[in-house]
């Protein structure tokens, strides 16, 4: 994959991995504030580029999907209230990219090593802040190697259907349990056993189970962490 060994250079990265449902996003958002950071959710690029393929009539599965994302402006940046805002074409689809098609079709699109090699190349220029931190599915093992901290955030596939459903009912989305479950292990499936960066802990990553704590407990033992290996923000 074009340059898989490439480093952030000097800006400390704290990079956060793991499976879907995991609170990845809200605690990476959350953390990046409290310690002064820039906040990159590289799902969000992926959903994006899912969307473009979707919104192009192609199936997210098919050798047509890399072109497509290729002829594709996808812009990541942060709103007055620190929310990230998605842009695909020049058009805001911060919402758009939420929706269960794109929910569902995502791995698929995910998969695809020149999608990813895209993306990668688009996470990696906004490695030019004082401190930053990524969460998404290979961020420890190819986006950022080097990381200065890596953190595998996992929870059971129980309470994560279970936060996910929770957000579908406060969002007014339909939602099944028992269909989120299924669409849960789904993904875990698809996400580990993919070719193209599979989903994995890094070597050095620091495991967090989040199945039983709060966000905020997850965020004060994250933060802990950021203190102690990188300092806080320089």
């Amino acid at each position: 994959m074009s340059g898989e060994s490439a480093d952030s250079g000097t800006t400390p990265v704290v990079a956060i991995d793991g499976p879907a449902g995991t609170g990845k996003s809200s605690v990476a958002r959350l953390l990046a504030d409290r310690v002064g950071a820039h906040y990159l959710d590289t799902g969000a690029m992926y959903r994006a580029a899912t969307l473009a393929v979707l919104r192009a009539d192609v199936a997210p599965d098919s050798v047509e999907v890399a072109s497509v994302v290729a002829a594709t402006d996808i812009r990541l940046s942060v709103d007055g209230d620190g929310a990230t805002v998605v842009t695909l074409d020049g058009d805001d689809v911060s919402a758009q990219i939420r929706t269960d098609d794109v929910t569902s079709s995502v791995s698929a699109v995910s998969a695809n090593a020149e999608v990813r090699v895209r993306l990668v190349d688009l996470q990696r220029t906004h490695a030019d802040r004082t401190l930053l931190v990524v969460e998404g599915r290979d961020i420890g093992t190819v986006v950022f190697p080097a990381a200065a901290l890596k953190i595998y955030l996992t929870a059971t596939p129980e309470a994560r259907a279970e936060r996910r459903h929770r957000q579908n009912v406060a969002a007014g989305r339909e939602s099944i349990l028992d269909e989120v479950l299924d669409n849960v292990n789904r993904r875990d499936h698809l996400d580990s056993t993919r070719e193209a960066s599979p989903l994995r802990p890094a070597d050095d990553a620091v495991h967090v189970d989040t199945s039983d704590m709060t966000l905020d407990q997850v965020l004060d033992t994250l933060t802990e962490l950021v203190e102690t290996r990188i300092g806080g923000q320089p």
